[in-house]
């Protein structure tokens, strides 16, 4: 088995090769922690779980380290913590709103089948040097400064991106072609206008560090430079993190990171999952199709999903390409588990991962075909290498918890079809006052009704 990885800086699937075999080394970002996550960031965490336990498979466990970092420090979570908490001291309501949200992420992934990362840092604990040595952020920004590197202006440090000849590479973006748009704030002392901010100042309400440049905070992209360098050292194998990430947090991290340290590259491969949609339509709040993964978990469209089919569901596609997040999708989901896990429960032998389902995730994690394989081996009988396959994938075979799922579905139905019955002999009987009511009520359980000649059919609201 050979493991080929597509890289997003040099464009091309290629033979994974680490720096040490003895020492795989992943980075992945991680949330921010001011509100619950949603599914798209659940994507990025699943993705890279698989390849975590695939990487463990080939390597050994012990061979392995994965980082995934949680950015506490952040403008949002400040203002959420002063919405949330207004009676708080600012840095008690920031401490609140960051654990509660922390603690809600790791339950939530968790359910959804992943393993926790070896390491997961806080940009909080990365601020200031540390006594244990380990790489921090005012340091990172005192070398950027002292190499030639970074600027102060305006009462910030800046990092200086003529500084660096081939920064873009990585978005495929050429200095002189980046000038001042709608992504690129352009203030007065920056030198040009995609330099971005290392360090900047706090006020009296707003958290902040003592530094050589006064009280302040860092910028975003510092950090996962800082941490990554922490635990992974100044070159690593993998960075991953979905593709919105590329530009501009992806190549600052990459500029701060090599001219700081003076290496020719970060990280050796560079993985970016796609972007996800609901229903064909960005997910916004404003459309009211913004799903997080406690809602999916505990009642999205009336159903409770088993972490398995939102697990399942997100793997269908390919990580690469664009996934659209449906209903259907999640109902098939659960139809595809309730097949292969029937008769499962009876299988005790343990067998070694299947060479299909190894090959398949070996070609840049190629789940399609990793899908097919599974169905392969339950056509075949093939029960113990389909379980062995399934626990090795992250998925619990609770066949139970998909059960319930299915009839908590058939309830709704049957409560549905009940309520549009009644509605029809209201409007029969003229009573419209009722059929209103009724058809409020449907609403408000999310289903929408489509009244034509031959009658009346539903659906959940998308």
């Amino acid at each position: 088995m050979e493991l080929k990885l597509y890289d997003t800086l040099s464009r091309e699937k290629r033979p994974f090769e680490p720096l040490d075999p003895k020492r795989v080394r992943m980075y992945v970002c991680g949330p921010t922690v001011y509100d619950f996550a949603h599914i798209g960031n659940a994507r990025p965490v699943i993705v890279f779980d698989v390849l975590y336990r695939l990487l463990r498979h080939v390597y050994g466990p012990d061979r392995v380290t994965y980082v995934r970092n949680i950015t506490d420090v952040d403008d949002k979570i400040n203002a959420r913590a002063a919405r949330d908490f207004p009676d708080l001291p600012l840095n008690d309501a920031i401490r609140r709103v960051t654990e509660k949200t922390a603690q809600q992420f790791h339950e939530d992934v968790a359910a959804l089948g992943c393993l926790p990362p070896t390491v997961e840092p806080r940009a909080t604990e990365f601020v200031l040097p540390r006594d244990d040595g380990k790489t921090d952020m005012v340091t990172l920004i005192q070398q950027l400064i002292a190499r030639g590197h970074a600027y102060e202006a305006g009462g910030e440090v800046l990092f200086d991106t003529q500084s660096m000849p081939d920064y873009g590479k990585l978005a495929g973006r050429q200095l002189d072609e980046q000038q001042a748009g709608a992504r690129i704030a352009v203030d007065a002392h920056k030198k040009h206008p995609t330099d971005f901010v290392l360090w900047k100042q706090s006020s009296a309400d707003e958290p902040g560090w003592k530094s050589p440049w006064g009280r302040g905070r860092p910028g975003w992209h510092i950090e996962c430079s800082a941490m990554s360098a922490a635990y992974l050292g100044e070159t690593f194998d993998i960075h991953g993190g979905g593709l919105d990430l590329i530009f501009p947090h992806h190549e600052n991290e990459i500029a701060q990171s090599r001219c700081a340290h003076g290496t020719p590259f970060m990280a050796n491969y560079w993985m970016h999952n796609g972007f996800l949609q609901v229903e064909g339509e960005k997910m916004s709040k404003s459309l009211g199709n913004f799903i997080t993964i406690n809602e999916l978990l505990t009642g999205w469209q009336g159903t409770n999903w088993p972490g398995d089919a939102v697990r399942l569901c997100m793997l269908r596609t390919q990580y690469r390409q664009p996934i659209n997040w449906t209903l259907q999708g999640l109902e098939e989901s659960v139809a595809t588990l309730s097949n292969w896990y029937d008769g499962l429960d009876k299988e005790s032998s343990q067998a070694d991962l299947p060479a299909e389902v190894a090959d398949a995730l070996a070609d840049d994690l190629n789940t399609p075909q990793m899908i097919a394989a599974l169905h392969g081996l339950k056509r075949r009988g093939d029960l113990s290498g389909l379980k062995s396959a399934l626990r090795f994938l992250g998925f619990s075979n609770n066949r139970k918890a998909l059960t319930q799922t299915v009839e908590v579905s058939d309830d709704l139905a049957v409560k549905v079809d009940g309520l549009i019955a009644a509605r029809t002999r209201a409007r029969q009987s003229k009573n419209f006052a009722e059929s209103d009511r009724i058809r409020d009520e449907l609403a408000a359980m999310g289903v929408v009704l489509k009244d034509s000649k031959e009658g009346t059919t539903w659906e959940m609201a998308r």
